[in-house]
């Protein structure tokens, strides 16, 4: 993975506003790349200073190890879950 690729996804990130969230598809299709895993890899590498936790599974669901603190985050910006899935309808950025 180069260094053009990262800022790619990194600038995608960064600009998901409070109170949206993207997939991790929705994330590499905008940073023109062909895996989300590769985005998945990227942020937890190097996405601590980004708004991670505003990327969710393609259905709005949350990765165990993540649940608590990522649902933490996105309640406080009013996103909110139906238990441990987020309504990617209604809160999927440019949706």
């Amino acid at each position: 993975m180069d260094e053009e690729t990262v800022e790619q996804v990194r600038a995608v990130v960064a600009s998901i506003p409070p109170g949206s969230v993207l997939s991790y598809g929705d994330v590499a299709e905008l940073a023109g790349l062909r895996s989300a895993r590769l985005v998945g890899r990227i942020l937890a590498e190097d996405g601590g200073d980004l708004p991670w936790h505003r990327v969710l599974r393609s259905n709005g669901t949350i990765a165990d190890h993540l649940l608590r603190r990522q649902l933490e985050l996105l309640r406080a910006e009013g996103v909110l879950a139906d238990g441990t899935r987020v309504d990617m309808r209604r809160y999927r950025w440019g949706a």
